[in-house]
């Protein structure tokens, strides 16, 4: 298969190749120094020590100087110092930036051991036309963990529509993969971002990764994407985020767009980033990530257009914490749920969806929940968003259940409203981007206390197409179905149908899921 980019990065390779033989170094050294022992150095002012080391006891009860786990200096270029689990500080490849290793492998986590460099697992597969089936070429693809956080660098597809992707996992001492479950995100010019709710990456598990070097190929690694209504008046923009551990940033640039999602990327391991589809015009561009703080851009965009050198520049460490509640009430299937701190320029308010910045995902929630180090910016607080059998208590007879929307700003933020967790409605058809045609049917749970049911149709850019609000309650029947009757659908399109149970009175009292009852209309 035909690949224009095999992506981690080695960022350090060029001037660390054949440091391998190395990556024990614990660079303890004899170092002559004041009111020490004849070439030891000096623990009392650290004198002897050079090279951001320290000078410190050893194992072996004498002073000498090692390289410090806690600045993470003292080391040769690409390589790291870490504690070992039953010895000194040492010198090892680097996990984050992925160097210290030669070309042909990559530093990799070995629980209870140290870092250590091994070939690289790798997933393999083409971004597509979701309506045509034609490949999408210069497509950004990145793993990420269930926190939203990137767990690879950004491989870019050919022009074929393939790509291949360099996955971090964990290993027995031996070299045997440890379980490592990521998702894909896709972002490309022309096409909403892959996932955007309501559509849902489905999980892959990068241990079944098989052959040497390890590789894994399946239908979920293989992204369709969704085209624009219009790309007209969209441009993109480049450039680098210069921090001191840049990978996974999510950049926001222009705001939210009418597609839905906003107009975001995600930094490569190096700080390079692309946001594509942002709207022509002077432009704002922000970086996000637990514990860093980035000052913001300006960028001017041209329609067709590349905007380069938007570069966003370290200004310190975000210490904020955001702290809260939740409380779940009748929460039928559900045990806990999670909450997610959205970037506020990418929210949807119709469709209640946004982007989330890696680390600002709390799971599992009962109760209390709490973010640390969240950067500066304005945010919506959203519970109970993921599909676990909860939802947001839609009853607005009651407090507790509106959208909350804070700013944070270098302060803790208390978020003062408890949210109001419920069970969910059922979904039962269609689901999971089941491929539907001619009259779709829609079939959801009944919620007993119901005087009526209202159903509405929304497309995959968060426009509703129809709605009725009328649908009586039943008796007798586990399960409530109503045809479709609104405009023709378009043939290509995801569509997803959410049905609200009303009490008497008028006053909703559940949902169906946000990320569920999605459909592929043919």
């Amino acid at each position: 298969m035909a690949t224009q980019k095999i992506v981690r990065m080695n960022l350090g390779q060029l001037v660390v190749a054949g440091l391998v033989s190395f990556l024990t170094l614990g660079l303890s050294t004899s170092c002559g120094g004041d009111d020490t022992e004849e070439g030891a150095c000096s623990t009392k002012d650290n004198k002897g020590c050079s090279g951001g080391q320290v000078c410190r006891e050893g194992k072996d009860g004498r002073a000498a100087c090692f390289c410090s786990p806690d600045t993470r200096e003292g080391c040769p270029e690409g390589l790291e110092c870490a504690n070992t689990p039953n010895g000194d500080p040492g010198c090892y490849c680097s996990l984050e930036n992925d160097t210290g290793c030669d070309a042909a492998k990559v530093c990799e986590e070995v629980p209870g051991a140290t870092p250590t460099c091994f070939p690289p697992v790798t997933l393999g597969g083409q971004v597509f036309d979701l309506a045509t089936k034609a490949a999408i070429a210069d497509a950004h693809v990145v793993a990420r963990d269930a926190n939203f956080a990137a767990a690879s660098g950004v491989a870019i597809t050919d022009p074929m529509g393939h790509y291949t992707l360099e996955v971090p996992t964990k290993r027995k001492p031996d070299g045997t993969l440890l379980t490592n479950q990521i998702t894909l995100r896709a972002d490309a010019a022309g096409y909403v971002t892959f996932p955007t709710a309501p559509r849902l990456a489905l999980p892959i598990e990068v241990s079944q990764a098989m052959g040497s070097p390890p590789h894994l190929e399946s239908s979920a690694t293989d992204v369709g994407m969704l085209a624009l209504e219009s790309s007209a008046g969209l441009g993109t923009v480049t450039g680098k985020v210069l921090a001191k551990r840049p990978a996974g940033t999510l950049i926001v640039a222009g705001g939210a767009i009418k597609a839905g999602g906003g107009a975001s990327g995600v930094s490569d391991i190096d700080g390079t980033y692309t946001v594509f589809n942002v709207p022509a015009g002077s432009i704002t561009v922000r970086g996000y990530k637990q514990g860093l703080q980035l000052d913001k851009a300006t960028a001017t965009v041209t329609a067709g257009a590349t905007a380069e050198g938007v570069d966003l520049k370290e200004i310190g460490a975000a210490i904020a914490v955001v702290s809260g509640n939740v409380e779940i009430v009748n929460p039928g299937k559900g045990k806990d749920t999670s909450v997610i701190l959205v970037v506020d320029e990418t929210f949807i308010p119709n469709a209640a969806r946004g982007e989330a910045p890696p680390g600002l995902r709390a799971y599992p929630v009962s109760g209390a929940f709490q973010f640390t180090d969240v950067p500066d910016g304005n945010y919506v607080v959203l519970a109970a968003f993921e599909n676990d059998f909860l939802v947001r208590d839609p009853d607005t007879s009651i407090g507790g259940t509106d959208i909350v929307h804070i700013v944070v700003s270098g302060k803790d933020v208390p978020v003062s409203q408890s949210f109001k967790v419920t069970g969910a409605l059922d979904v039962v058809s269609p689901d999971k981007e089941a491929v539907v045609s001619g009259v779709p049917k829609f079939v959801w749970g009944d919620d007993s206390g119901e005087n009526h049911y209202e159903v509405r149709v929304y497309d995959a850019f968060g426009t509703k197409v129809w709605e009725k609000t009328d649908v009586p309650g039943v008796s007798g029947s586990m399960t409530v179905t109503v045809d479709y009757g609104g405009p023709a659908l378009k043939s290509g399109m995801l569509y997803q149908f959410r049905a609200t149970s009303i009490k008497q009175g008028g006053a909703p009292i559940a949902i169906t899921e946000d990320l569920r009852g999605v459909f592929l209309y043919k």
